[in-house]
């Protein structure tokens, strides 16, 4: 696996500004660096979401589309106030042993990477009506820093839903941070439009380094 082109520029953003932070005086020109990295260097293709609650996860979170299966995440998916729901399994490989597909039926399916195809799961919680599916690394810790793409399993199967992949540290502290609150979802609002945004405006969770 490798770090992308668009990591590293997060990485030099997170940098200028943790400079500014120690010597704001002397940062003008740092700052002046970042009107050469675009918010659209950054996007490359990406989609966006954030999590309007729980408080405790009020931020804008990256996703990177599935290569060459599933619906596209474009104008007709918008969804200001959806319900981001753990999956019951978690791994969602068995749509017969899923438990909480009623809560899946209209919101966002929230899975873990493994055991079986990126497709298997899109395609198993399709079933049970979700609008969307979110593919986290939950299990390997050593991976959970890295972008996973997600394709075709080239089983002739089709799911008609978006797909996306969430970097796992992203993943591991949403799914704690719900445990924790003894909640069974969050709310979110997908996709979000940053075009706009300057990048050190992106409301990025603290631990990420983007």
């Amino acid at each position: 696996m490798m770090i992308d082109v668009h990591l590293i520029l997060i990485l030099l953003v997170t940098l200028i500004l943790l400079a500014c932070d120690i010597d704001f005086a002397n940062c003008k020109g740092s700052l002046h660096m970042l009107d050469e990295i675009t918010t659209q260097d950054i996007i490359a293709g990406d989609v966006f979401f954030e999590v309007l609650d729980p408080e405790e996860l009020e931020y804008t979170y990256r996703l990177r589309p599935a290569k060459d299966f599933g619906a596209p995440f474009n104008a007709s998916f918008r969804f200001p106030r959806i319900a981001l729901v753990p999956v019951v399994p978690f791994d969602a490989c068995s749509s017969a042993d899923i438990v909480n597909g009623d809560s899946l039926e209209g919101n966002v399916a929230f899975v873990e990477r493994g055991e079986c195809s990126f497709l298997t799961k899109a395609i198993n919680v399709e079933k049970h009506g979700a609008r969307a599916v979110i593919v986290t690394e939950s299990s390997v810790p050593e991976e959970e820093e890295y972008y996973i793409e997600m394709v075709h399993d080239n089983t002739g199967r089709e799911t008609n839903i978006p797909a996306g992949f969430l970097i796992g540290i992203n993943g591991r502290i949403i799914l704690q941070t719900l445990k924790k609150l003894r909640r069974n979802y969050a709310i979110i609002n997908i996709p979000v439009n940053l075009t706009f945004t300057p990048p050190h405006q992106i409301n990025h969770p603290p631990w990420m380094g983007w």
